[in-house]
């Protein structure tokens, strides 16, 4: 008999208690745990430091300085080797604010706040950061797209292709660009395969290679 798949255990760290009980009530109802609940980005390290978290959502702005102590503690963790997926959540659309955040590797996210009353996105971006995965909010996504300059390496991509990374940036898999974009997955695989190539992301593992090209869509500007 096959051991039931335990669900994803989520730490939660925010300032405003009221937003994190919205956030900890979306997550349990999406079939996520929601292990622990704080309010300053040193206590989530010392939750992650204890060991057995899959992801982490932080707010970006929390005490003492409220500016951006999520993100520090996001750079924290991965200094300190931890893989854990990890979104930050912002009441703002910063571009900057989110090449910081993946720029910090895979398994990254940055949302708005606005998203919490959208169940589905929500839990989704934290699945795909604990598989490895990086999202982007697709109001940042849009934003930096609207100011690519036309020598920018995004000028080499179809209008099809710049389609899929951008759902590549919002954390979509190649079998979920599929269904949205209504096309066949080797259809897509192509298209993400000349992408990679167009910006000339050498050979490394999917996940980073996934990383890279959104970072080169975050970075033009």
């Amino acid at each position: 008999m096959e051991t039931p798949e335990r669900p994803l255990r989520v730490a939660i760290a925010d300032d405003a208690l009221l937003l994190r009980e919205g956030i900890a009530k979306v997550l349990a109802d999406g079939g996520l745990e929601v292990v622990a609940s704080v309010g300053t980005g040193a206590e989530l390290l010392q939750v992650a430091a204890r060991g057995g978290l899959d992801a982490a959502v932080l707010d970006i702005r929390m005490p003492p300085s409220y500016r951006d102590e999520g993100i520090v503690a996001l750079e924290e963790m991965r200094a300190q080797g931890s893989t854990i997926g990890v979104l930050l959540l912002s009441m703002y659309a910063t571009p900057e604010y989110a090449l910081r955040v993946m720029g910090a590797g895979s398994g990254t996210g940055y949302l708005l706040k606005e998203r919490v009353s959208e169940p589905q996105t929500l839990v989704r971006a934290v699945e795909t950061v604990a598989s490895g995965g990086s999202v982007v909010d697709p109001e940042v996504v849009e934003q930096l797209v609207q100011r690519t300059r036309a020598d920018d390496p995004l000028s080499r991509l179809t209008e099809r292709e710049r389609s899929v990374l951008e759902l590549m940036a919002q954390g979509y898999s190649n079998g979920g660009i599929a269904q949205t974009l209504f096309l066949g997955l080797k259809t897509v695989e192509t298209h993400v395969r000349s992408i990679l190539q167009k910006l000339d992301l050498e050979e490394s593992p999917e996940h980073h290679r996934r990383v890279l090209a959104v970072l080169t869509l975050l970075g033009a500007r």
